[in-house]
């Protein structure tokens, strides 16, 4: 008799591909989001929106669909495998993105932005599975570092993108693009084997998931990060949504947008990578809770600034990143300490709790955006606004003791 024959091994990218191609299939939703800013006044103009502010909801509606979508594809990759599902939601990207290139109309485009967004929710989401199948540890960290320093870049250049695609060829020509980055990104992930092992399949059990969710909502400490991290995130997408109205109307430097944008990413990539430097010397907690009062004190200095008149581009744009820079201390810190408690849950709970910030997090945007009335007042007020509100929560969930550093939770493999 002969043996069975060993499975066949997984032969995998090298390192450095790997990095860069995880970080492009998570770039292609920061694409999709940023290229669009600079070609809104097109996009009104060429569908017949009368109204300046209706234009944020090609930015609002792609946001609310990555939020329900955070919810179903973290339990759909452990069931279905990461390529099991990935692949078929970059053929639905591309087709959405094809879709909005022939919009013929802005509510059509709108619903087509939404689908656009739900089955966008699928890249982070598997990227993270992805790595976190492959590796474990300082290893696991190591690799997610890299591939959000590649990310990062996306972000600062898309204005660019969008502002020269649309110059030459017109707006439609983005998604175009869009779809053909995600073709590209389809045959690339041909050198990607499974990496889901089969023994690791979960079946889909929505009973179970139901409990975890309701677990998630009741628990005081998660819950009150959850929602005050949504706030601050929201804050941010206020920030997306009306940005280029602000550029353009208040400071009347529509050239300068892709510059001004890159800017700001900047803060907030320095901020990121500042916090991973110095979050295990003082704490998840002190960090994010001096982020929020430093939030809230530039936050009233841009509201000084905007009632001044005296307010200049690149005082708004320095403000702005030390602003945006903040948010990036608070969302991965808040992030953090809402799933310190759900080790034996964590793929539920950190599916749900992506859900409900991500779905937050676009409503208040949406409602932040609209508020624009050609000054950045509005925009300043609802910083501030999100912070008291965030900071409250905090002040709730922590009962009242601020600056703490509970003792640190047992280390796991992941």
């Amino acid at each position: 008799m002969h043996n069975p024959a060993p499975p066949p091994k997984r032969t995998l990218p090298g390192e450095r591909e790997m990095v860069v191609m995880m970080a492009m299939v998570m770039a292609l939703n920061a694409l999709a989001i940023d290229a669009m800013l600079p070609a809104l006044p097109a996009i009104g103009k060429g569908l017949g929106v009368l109204v300046a502010n209706d234009r944020q909801y090609v930015i609002s509606l792609y946001l609310l669909g990555i939020g329900f979508g955070s919810l179903i594809y973290g339990p759909l990759a452990d069931r279905f495998g990461r390529k099991g599902v990935l692949v078929p939601a970059l053929f639905a990207y591309v087709a959405f993105s094809i879709g909005c290139g022939l919009a013929t109309s802005f509510s059509m485009l709108l619903a087509l932005r939404f689908g656009h967004g739900l089955v966008s929710a699928a890249l982070g989401v598997i990227v993270v599975a992805v790595i976190r199948d492959l590796f474990a540890g300082d290893a696991m960290a190591k690799r997610l570092s890299l591939i959000f320093l590649v990310f990062m870049i996306v972000p600062i250049i898309a204005p660019t993108i969008g502002a020269g695609v649309a110059a030459v060829a017109g707006w439609r020509s983005i998604f175009i693009v869009l779809a053909v980055m995600g073709l590209v990104m389809i045959g690339w992930l041909r050198r990607l084997p499974e990496t889901l092992v089969p023994g690791d399949v979960r079946p889909l059990d929505w009973r179970t998931m139901v409990s975890g969710w309701a677990t998630v909502t009741r628990h005081r400490r998660a819950a009150g990060y959850m929602i005050a991290s949504g706030m601050m995130q929201g804050a941010l997408y206020g920030y997306l949504n009306s940005s280029e109205q602000i550029i353009d109307e208040v400071f009347g430097a529509q050239s300068w947008f892709p510059l001004i944008f890159a800017c700001v990413a900047v803060g907030i990539a320095i901020a990121n990578f500042s916090n991973a430097a110095i979050v295990e010397r003082f704490g998840a907690r002190r960090v994010s809770q001096t982020a929020v009062f430093a939030f809230m004190a530039s936050s009233i200095a841009q509201i000084v600034a905007a009632l001044s008149g005296a307010e200049t581009l690149w005082m708004f744009t320095a403000l702005m990143m030390v602003n945006v820079g903040l948010i990036g201390f608070i969302g991965s810190n808040f992030g953090s300490i809402a799933m310190e408690d759900f080790g034996h849950m964590a793929g539920v709970a950190s599916s749900y709790q992506s859900f409900a910030k991500t779905l937050l997090a676009a409503v208040v945007g949406a409602l932040i955006g609209q508020q624009y009335d050609g000054s950045t007042l509005p925009l300043a007020c609802a910083f501030l606004i999100s912070a008291v509100v965030g900071l409250a929560l905090v002040f709730w969930a922590e009962r009242g003791k601020l600056f703490t550093r509970p003792g640190t939770a047992p280390k796991t493999p992941f």
